[in-house]
């Protein structure tokens, strides 16, 4: 990653991660790499009043995108005031950073990491930043509590759905079946739908944006009595974060199962239940593997203890 500056070019190089606008991090690895600073011309001279490289993690709100708050902030000097009279490059090491948050881009908040490389000038610095991607891990039991719900209208209607758990990695099946009880009304179709909820601010500020991320036809006609309808949806095919709840007390990122039935006058009816979804530990390599494992620890922990994620 390049930045052209008007003395010098600037370029950030991740260790082990090639071809990657965004390179990608667990929870407690170390981040390192090179700052390769690179005079526009030959026998050329770049004054500094020092050289510095930051790793940062941000969120940034719509409502306050001028003043973001950062939740974790460290610094590394790469050299002291002087003058750079050739090409250089300058190792750097953040070693075991925490990273307590998944990166996260939403409709209306911003969760990032970068790092962002200074060269202070007397006038006006020379600033450099770049991405990097964060996911967190988590593990729960694969045999966790199942979901039954039920969907009535006095002597009209009486419909009991399932899902086989109430917990789900990003790439799970959500399996179930819908099992109509009594119908006295004429149903002509049935959804289920995965809802993303995304939740800023507190109090009385606080507001909520929904988005509809799937739809699944469950049927197209009406149902009789004592019949029941398999459920299959694969959560591979979206684009689906982990559950985020109290991120340092500024959002939250929610998503809910939306059972909607729509009847022969356009009536509609809904049942809602809310599921926690989670990213699944990948093999990503060896030399990733006791950084994984102590990130599904420290994620375990936030999980048990919620104020562990509240904390300024």
């Amino acid at each position: 990653m390049v930045m052209i500056a008007k003395w010098c070019l600037i370029a950030i190089a991740n260790q082990d991660i090639k071809d990657s606008k965004s390179p990608l991090y667990f929870d407690g690895e170390t981040v390192s790499g090179q700052v390769h600073i690179k005079l526009k011309k030959q026998g050329s001279k770049l004054d500094h009043r020092g050289i510095r490289i930051e790793f940062i993690g941000q969120i940034e709100l719509s409502y306050e995108r001028s003043t973001p708050y950062e939740f974790t902030s460290l610094v590394r000097d790469l050299a002291t005031p002087g003058d750079l009279t050739a090409n250089k490059t300058f190792d750097f090491e953040f070693v075991n950073v925490e990273k307590p948050f998944e990166s996260y881009f939403g409709a209306n908040v911003l969760l990032r990491y970068f790092l962002k490389v200074t060269i202070v000038k007397s006038l006006s610095d020379i600033v450099k930043e770049q991405e990097i991607l964060v996911h967190t891990l988590a593990h729960y039991p694969e045999l966790n509590n199942s979901i039954r719900m039920e969907v009535g209208i006095e002597d009209c209607l009486h419909i009991e759905f399932e899902y086989n758990k109430s917990k789900y990695h990003l790439k799970d099946v959500i399996v179930g079946k819908i099992y109509f009880i009594l119908v006295r009304i004429k149903i002509k179709h049935m959804e289920i739908q995965i809802i993303k909820r995304e939740t800023t601010g507190t109090g009385p500020n606080t507001y909520n944006e929904n988005e509809t991320i799937a739809k699944y036809e469950i049927m197209d006609g009406a149902p009789v009595r004592g019949e029941s309808i398999p459920i299959r949806l694969f959560l591979s095919g979206y684009e689906l974060s982990p559950t985020l709840r109290e991120i340092n007390k500024k959002f939250s990122v929610r998503y809910f199962l939306n059972l909607v039935l729509i009847d022969e006058e356009d009536r509609r009816y809904f049942k809602q239940q809310e599921i926690t979804l989670f990213r699944k530990a990948e093999k990503r390599g060896t030399t990733h593997s006791h950084a994984m494992n102590s990130a599904i620890t420290r994620h375990a922990d936030r999980e048990t203890n919620p104020s562990a994620s509240k904390a300024s």
